[in-house]
């Protein structure tokens, strides 16, 4: 961590290899014992839930109704006031991370296993446990550790669900301010553009994109199609699925110009839209061939393809005629 490195409880300063054996001793160390969730699995929330992301699935209202799976950490979030089980541990491992310098966190990723489903009036309990603390990685946005954390949801005793839940604790990177551009000038340079979020769920979306394909998941019980990849059809409920390439033909459905903050890879103000493409389906994506304060609702667009560098390809959507030839 250079000039910023972690002092023990001494005060006396740690380098980079005692800092990652301190952390590495973290791993297997409780941060939550015998949680409770502040509120029983409810139908309001459930109804919040599924409007907020248009998710109309018979199985989540009426009297039989069950939670939405992904709702699974829903249910044991703390809020601004914690938890009255959650032990010293983890506060204690940030504590130390600040103490390097790590003073910046984000969320990465996480992954969850459903064993029943979720009913209202289900009372959960949990335990979460600091599972995994990486060696000191180098991204692009500063240098940090990976914190993992594994909680295990029960109702009534018996399992529910696993929730992990990934963060990057971090020491953000210097970057030198860039003066204001018009809102004509061209594209900024993108060579320090974050990477997405490749799982065993998306794959097959970003293969495609790689291709300069624009994939579309299709259930093969009821024909349904959906955006972004699921595991499972949200109509029908099954499992099976192929795929349609999608004509590229869309319009702004609705859209969102960024000014703040700025992340590396970015030069606000920008516009990203959701677009909804002619098969139906709606898709997040940079709008380009416009100033992007001219970008509407109802705008026409077209994908296009963007390689940003030897690795990394984006679907964009072009306003305009035609797609320039940087973006087939």
């Amino acid at each position: 961590m250079s000039d910023e490195q972690a002092r023990d409880g001494s005060g006396e300063r740690l380098n980079d290899d005692e800092l990652g054996e301190r952390l590495a001793k973290f791993a297997g160390r409780p941060a939550a014992v015998a949680g409770v969730g502040k509120d029983p699995v409810n139908a309001p929330m459930i109804r919040h839930w599924c409007e907020a992301l248009g998710d109309t699935h018979p199985a989540y209202t009426g009297p039989d109704a069950i939670a939405p799976p992904t709702m699974l950490q829903v249910w044991t979030m703390g809020g601004l006031s914690g938890h009255p089980g959650r032990t010293g541990a983890y506060e204690e491992l940030l504590g130390l991370l600040d103490a390097a310098g790590c003073t910046a966190v984000v969320a990465t990723d996480c992954e969850q296993e459903y064993a029943r489903p979720l009913r209202p009036g289900d009372e959960v309990t949990f335990d979460t446990v600091i599972e995994e603390v990486s060696g000191r990685k180098t991204t692009r946005l500063g240098t940090g550790y990976f914190i993992t954390t594994r909680t295990e949801v029960r109702v009534a005793g018996e399992p529910a669900g696993v929730h992990r839940f990934r963060i990057l604790k971090y020491a953000p990177a210097q970057h030198r301010p860039r003066e204001p551009r018009s809102r004509r000038e061209p594209e900024p340079p993108e060579s320090l553009r974050p990477r997405p979020v490749v799982n065993r769920d998306n794959a097959g979306f970003w293969r495609g994109v790689a291709e300069h394909r624009l994939l579309i998941q299709r259930c093969t019980a009821c024909g349904t199609l959906r955006h972004p990849w699921l595991p499972g059809c949200n109509a029908c409920g099954g499992l099976g699925w192929d795929t349609v390439e999608a004509s590229g033909e869309g319009a702004v459905y609705s859209y969102v110009v960024v000014h703040h903050p700025p992340a590396p890879g970015f030069d606000p103000p920008y516009a990203v839209a959701l677009v909804e493409l002619a098969e139906g389906v709606r898709m997040v994506g940079d709008v380009t061939g416009v100033p992007y304060d001219e970008v509407r609702i109802g705008l026409p667009v077209r994908a296009g393809f963007r390689r940003v560098d030897e690795e990394l390809t984006l679907p964009v959507f072009q306003a305009g005629s035609a797609v320039t030839e940087a973006e087939r």
